[in-house]
């Protein structure tokens, strides 16, 4: 494995897409072994895509599609406004909250900070925002879209590692409040320094209050209907991505009326390459996978760090760290793709609790997606806002500091993170 690992590293430094850098360095593996029948790489890639757990993937990506265009953006920011206005760093506030709000709409870090950053970024720049301030906050702040149900994340860990994907949902509640308030907390100091000013300096009334619940009550309910549907049996986590379409729908074309046949069809263009482009990649990992297992990696990679600590927690944190890094350079979903397999096997071994485990791994490998040199949110915000990565890397480290510390602290408490779990389901 290590000549395909070479290609691979030296395919991705080429600029080559990942599915066809992961395709390619993975078929290398069979013209290293002539012994095995070169139609395994097509057979393993066509039988990926049948997985039938899998349909909930493009099913949570036409549904999200579906609810950003129903029009419920609007009314969530308004919420968002509402619940912080009042704290110290203004609009940034308000975006770190609707990331929150918008993770049960979208299920994408990617779409949500570009979201954010046409819609907020020029408003406050206006407020004497820096760019560099700006871009770090609309960036980072989209990493709690994907740990808060339904994340294609948790999806994809959850059929890989056959780990229940309704646990997984209700464990990423916690985690992500406790990321909100590292953000906030971050955004808090920064504010205070610069003197950024709050957005409202009166306390919202009642009135208020109720009009943005109301206004916004269909996303926030959204997660918790996917929960009880799960818990209740009603639905399979793959026949629940239907009901969330067919809930998208509902509340678009009916509730909200906003969204016409012209949106219908945006939505469909949209979810068709956002689809294709993750269920190629997931395809094509098949022939990578397959090397992997078969050259026993997970063995060896289980007695390399068995071999340096037999600690449960130490085992874990070595794991997110060297996932945290390998994220600088890797997209988050190949991560979760390739190193499931791996080091899994790792924590079950040990004793842990794969639901905990992948809730640290997750939020892990999504970091890398707001970090140099690769990070896809980084380039989009940057790219929209006309930030230099320079600027935007400087103004982040804060930001970083606390998203990181969060996941080293969850991966010491294993409790708050399956408290939700283990109350809804046992």
């Amino acid at each position: 494995m290590l000549i395909v690992t070479i290609a691979f590293v030296v395919l991705l430094l080429m600029g080559m897409p990942v599915a066809f850098a992961i395709g390619i360095s993975g078929a290398l593996f069979f013209v290293q072994h002539p012994e095995l029948p070169f139609t395994i790489p097509v057979q393993v890639t066509v039988s990926q895509t049948q997985n039938f757990a899998l349909l909930a993937v493009p099913l949570f990506i036409l549904a999200g599609n579906f609810m950003n265009k129903s029009g419920i953006t609007d009314r969530l920011l308004h919420l968002a406004a509402v619940m912080t206005g009042r704290l110290k760093g203004g609009l940034a506030q308000v975006s770190i909250a609707l990331s929150a709000l918008m993770g049960g709409v979208s299920g994408s870090a990617i779409a949500d900070a570009a979201m954010q950053a046409r819609m907020l970024g020029a408003p406050m720049m206006e407020r004497g925002f820096t760019r560099g301030f700006t871009a770090g906050v609309l960036s980072f702040g989209a990493l709690l879209t994907p740990i808060i149900p339904p994340g294609i994340g948790m999806i994809l860990y959850g059929t890989i590692g056959n780990v229940s994907i309704g646990r997984l949902f209700a464990a990423g509640f916690v985690p992500a409040l406790l990321l909100w308030i590292g953000l906030a907390i971050a955004v808090y100091v920064t504010a205070s320094r610069r003197g950024y000013k709050p957005e409202r300096t009166t306390r919202p009334t009642a009135r208020e209050v109720g009009s943005a619940l109301t206004g916004g009550i269909w996303a926030i309910l959204f997660p918790i209907f996917l929960l009880f549907g799960l818990r209740a049996g009603i639905f399979t986590p793959s026949e629940i991505g239907s009901f969330a379409v067919l809930y998208a729908i509902v509340i678009g074309v009916i509730v909200y009326r906003k969204m016409k046949g012209r949106d219908f069809v945006d939505a469909l263009s949209s979810s068709l390459a956002d689809v294709g482009a993750v269920m190629f990649l997931i395809a094509l990992s098949a022939i990578f996978s397959y090397g992997i297992v078969l050259e026993r990696v997970p063995e060896l990679v289980s007695g390399a760090i068995l071999g340096v600590t037999e600690s449960l927690w130490g085992a874990t944190l070595l794991i997110a760290l060297f996932v945290l890094m390998i994220g600088f350079f890797v997209d988050a979903t190949v991560l979760i793709i390739m190193l499931t397999p791996i080091f899994l096997p790792v924590v079950r071994n040990l004793g842990g609790d794969p639901v905990h485990f992948g809730i640290v791994f997750i939020i892990a490998a999504t970091i890398g997606n707001f970090t140099p040199p690769v990070g896809a949110a980084m380039y989009t915000v940057c790219s929209i806002l006309k930030c230099s990565v320079t600027d935007y890397t400087r103004e982040s480290i804060l930001l970083f500091a606390a998203v990181s510390l969060v996941t080293v602290l969850l991966i010491f408490l294993p409790g708050v993170v399956l408290f939700v779990p283990n109350l809804i389901f046992g």
